[in-house]
């Protein structure tokens, strides 16, 4: 264990804490010291214990036991009121604030400044509020109501009205997740900007990147255990990945090389104006090919457009040698491409409906008599793929939101593999899952190119596109910019072309 830090020179410190509800043990050793003027992260897989310890810090939970220290001095939070009342405030990942409120009226509720009648004083509440958001250094309308803010301005809300608490500590629970690239750098600044005042934050990300950047130290969680606490300088992302699961970063992309077959994907001129243009390339029977490329290059508007969700003004999609309909999905599904999205909750599935019903919504038409399911018939059907890509639930009856996210997203995975797919596009397919989850989904998407089924792979992770890709297209405002075999693709010649400055170097 890390040498531990005196109270005093912890604005927070939380040693050896345990959460169990009922027989589970959700937290056995929950342990991290939060210095005034740092970026701590912590990092784990789903299971750790992360989300138990946040909702300790929270005043969410209370421990069962263990050393809990504000400032130096013992707390015990019995509600989140008393967490802020102290200093502590939490940042998620999805905001909550009132969509009928304006931004000002957010960041002061229950507290509104008064005037010398009593009564509450807009234009203090409005002067205030930009007062905090000049600190922050960001613009926002203190009189815009709140409903069709982006996620990352209603981040910056509650960390404005963290501000206004005075709060000590800021904990900032996976909040890049949603954010664009753009958004997740102005995010940076602010939190570096609120270090260099002398708050104390801990940010938690499943992104090994952002770690890297942004923070100071690093404190790595595995089984509900403390593991190790390291000055992000002095460690690297192979010796954190091995403290968290036990094993090195190479396991991570279990590729297993498989024959590469005939073509199966043709992509011919596609162009859609405004989007992308003059997009041509192929992918063979048991071939991964990786569309890698900065946000907003185009990526996912070219995979919407190839599986029909999209129109596109020119080009053709041909599937082992069929031209299909533009603007079809079902044409799409016909001929035998299916497309796990990026968003896989909103998108992928249905949250409030069980495992079966998910893993089967492909297999309606084929599941029916006489125009009824038999329930039997479908959790036999979703108990086939669920063994096949090994999803852990306790029942096929269960609904899909109570599983984690990688069990999740291979749920989508198992919808499409029962339509026998000959294409299969995967959006981002391993985003918001832990690193752990992460190298089993790597391993089914090898599996799936074994057995001759070709990849389509959208990723922004180049270990990810590095480490699984047979070919790298790379993307820049709508066009592709670089094709790159396996043995040619680095990291810096897929950020060169990403830039566009590959391209202008060849000319």
């Amino acid at each position: 264990m890390a040498e531990q830090q005196a109270p005093g020179e912890s604005v927070l410190s939380l040693v050896g804490a345990a959460k169990s509800f009922g027989p589970v043990v959700a937290l056995a050793d929950g342990t991290i010291d939060i210095r005034p003027g740092e970026i701590h992260a912590l990092v784990g897989e789903n299971g750790a214990g992360k989300s138990t310890l946040v909702k300790i810090l929270a005043g969410v939970h209370q421990p069962d036991s263990g050393d809990f220290r504000v400032a130096g001095e013992l707390v015990s939070f019995k509600s989140p009121a008393e967490s802020k009342a102290v200093g502590v405030s939490v940042i998620y990942q999805e905001p909550t604030l009132f969509p009928d409120l304006t931004v000002a009226e957010n960041i002061f509720i229950g507290r509104q400044p008064k005037g010398r009648s009593g009564l509450i004083s807009r234009r203090e509440m409005r002067r205030q509020a930009r007062e905090l958001f000049a600190r922050l250094g960001v613009p926002i309308d203190p009189d815009r109501v709140a409903e069709g803010l982006s996620i990352a301005d209603q981040q910056i809300i509650e960390i404005a009205k963290a501000i206004s608490l005075d709060a000590k500590v800021l904990v900032m629970d996976e909040p890049t997740a949603a954010l664009s690239g753009v958004e997740v750098e102005r995010l940076f600044g602010v939190a570096r900007g609120l270090r260099d005042k002398g708050a104390g934050i801990l940010f938690i990300s499943h992104r090994f990147d952002e770690v890297f950047d942004l923070t100071d130290r690093i404190t790595v969680m595995r089984d509900g255990r403390y593991i190790s606490t390291h000055d992000t300088h002095t460690v690297t992302i192979d010796e954190i990945v091995r403290e968290m699961v036990g094993r090195e970063l190479g396991a991570l992309f279990p590729k297993v090389e498989a024959p590469i077959g005939d073509t199966v994907l043709k992509v011919s001129g596609l162009a859609r104006a405004g989007v992308f243009s003059n997009i041509t390339f192929d992918v063979k029977a048991g071939e991964i090919v990786a569309l890698s490329g900065l946000v907003g290059a185009g990526r996912t508007e070219v995979a919407r457009a190839i599986f029909g969700i999209d129109p596109y003004d020119r080009g053709t999609v041909t599937l082992s040698g069929r031209t299909l309909a533009g603007h079809s999905p079902q044409a799409a599904i016909a001929a035998g491409i299916g497309m796990v999205p990026e968003d896989r909750r909103k998108q992928g599935l249905v949250m409030d409906l069980s495992v079966a019903k998910n893993a089967t919504l492909t297999l309606r038409k084929k599941l029916a008599r006489f125009g009824l399911i038999s329930g039997k018939r479908e959790r036999a059907a979703a108990e086939e793929w669920s063994k096949v890509l090994q999803v852990k639930t306790g029942s096929q009856d269960y609904a899909v939101s109570t599983l984690s996210g990688g069990n999740q997203q291979k749920v989508v995975i198992a919808k499409w593999l029962a339509t026998e797919p000959k294409l299969l596009i995967v959006d981002e397919p391993t985003r918001g899952i832990d690193v752990g989850t992460k190298s089993e989904v790597h391993r089914l998407i090898s599996d799936l190119a074994g057995r001759g089924i070709a990849i389509l792979m959208i990723s922004s992770e180049l270990p990810e596109v590095l480490g699984m890709a047979d070919r790298v297209l790379v993307m820049h405002e709508g066009r592709i910019t670089a094709e790159l075999p396996r043995s040619e693709a680095t990291a810096e010649r897929i950020m060169l072309a990403a830039t566009a400055t590959l391209e202008e170097a060849a000319r």
